[in-house]
């Protein structure tokens, strides 16, 4: 199953409810993917641009997106961004197709 990466900021109203009533939020994460028959591996929070990341496993990208799209669109998030993970094999993959393709760069 593909791996994906997401990468979130809370909006000030969503950090005040917070620490008004602290919770773990990654029993909802895990729900929220389960509910397509994937998987969370990892929720960690974060100081800089981001506020947290994720790490899941979804059967496809629609199966992600819809996760996307229910999780971005609660309004408890000012960000959602989230990247689709290859594998090592997966890149090397695309790496060989690469070399197979006749790139022209612009005005060439």
């Amino acid at each position: 199953m593909p791996m994906y990466l997401t990468r979130f900021r809370y909006t000030p109203e969503t950090w005040a409810r917070l620490s008004r009533n602290p919770e773990d939020r990654r029993d909802a994460a895990r729900a929220y993917v389960e509910s397509v028959g994937g998987t969370l591996h990892g929720f960690w929070y974060a100081f800089g641009e981001h506020d947290g990341y994720n790490l899941w496993e979804a059967p496809d990208n629609v199966s992600m997106a819809a996760v996307a799209l229910a999780i971005s669109g609660g309004g408890a998030l000012a960000t959602y961004e989230t990247t689709v993970l290859l594998t090592v094999e997966e890149t090397v993959d695309a790496m060989a197709r690469a070399g197979e393709i006749r790139y022209k760069p612009p005005g060439a």
